[in-house]
């Protein structure tokens, strides 16, 4: 495992762990975005701490060409190689590098707004243990992804709860829930669920996270999200007790399929070839 870095002396008041496997297209767009994140001068620099793992493109190079401009802010920026894939694997290697109790897991997809990180930071500084995320901003390009979003952002665990996909962070009363992260498929349903909802909280600022494009894309991704549930249900029951999953209505998906056929139209599809062509534990792919 190789490191870059550039530290400054005192305690980061945040730590963002960002695993990435071949992101050298995305991880420029991602780490800019933290950049230009808001900070209060009088409170400690964050850090952030790059995981390239299992690469075989540039990701690595293309981070640490963001080093000096950390470094001129005051904030920490390191970079992981690791030569073994797997995001589980390299959130624990994020997790035993971080020097902050509070943890912002990030993919490398996430554009994040300016104010998401202060925020984030302000809602796991109370006592007790708290998970936070921001507001999500779906975005898709094709005619099948936007869509397919369309009615997916209206779904109530998307539009109501905190859903965490892409950016979820943890204090550190929170993060001492579990040792280290588990090999399973979904990451942030393990961690979502490992808090009530009442400790769970979602702050205004926003985050954009792009979906899959086409149709047969979010097929792959749709039955990996869904197998990373039942997964987590299967492994971790105790778990599922914490969840506040609204089922979504009949006449909720009436008025859904009223007001956007086209978008109800290939959700349900993408819902139905999922249930008719189902594997076991599929492969992690972006499909993006």
């Amino acid at each position: 495992m190789a490191s870059d870095e550039y530290q400054f002396p005192g305690s980061p008041a945040v730590s963002v762990i960002l695993p990435a496997c071949n992101e050298s297209a995305l991880i420029g767009a991602c780490l800019k975005a933290l950049l230009a994140s808001d900070w209060p001068g009088d409170s400690p620099a964050p850090e952030v701490i790059v995981i390239a793992n299992g690469c075989i493109d540039d990701t690595a190079e293309r981070a640490r060409g963001f080093v000096e401009g950390f470094a001129a802010r005051g904030w920490s920026l390191r970079v992981i190689e690791r030569a073994e894939g797997g995001k589980l694997a390299a959130l624990n290697a994020g997790d035993a590098e971080a020097g902050s109790g509070i943890r912002i897991y990030l993919d490398a997809d996430v554009t994040v707004s300016k104010a998401l990180l202060a925020q984030l930071h302000a809602a796991l500084s109370r006592p007790g243990a708290r998970y936070a995320s921001g507001r999500l901003r779906i975005t898709a390009h094709g005619w099948a992804a936007r869509a397919y979003a369309r009615t997916w952002r209206q779904v109530p665990f998307m539009s109501d709860g905190v859903p965490g996909c892409g950016v979820f962070a943890v204090n550190a009363e929170g993060r001492a829930r579990w040792p280290e992260f588990p090999d399973i498929i979904s990451d942030d349903t393990f961690v979502r669920l490992s808090f009530t909802p009442d400790e769970r909280a979602s702050v205004p600022a926003h985050y954009e996270w792009p979906i899959a494009e086409g149709l047969a894309a979010l097929v792959r991704v749709r039955r990996r999200q869904d197998a990373g549930v039942a997964e987590v249900g299967k492994l971790y029951p105790r778990l599922l007790g914490n969840d506040d999953k609204l089922p979504l209505s009949a006449i909720g998906k009436l008025r859904m399929a009223l007001r956007d056929p086209i978008g109800f139209a290939v959700y349900s599809g993408v819902a139905l070839l999922v249930r008719l062509t189902p594997q076991v534990r599929p492969e992690w792919s972006r499909s993006r």
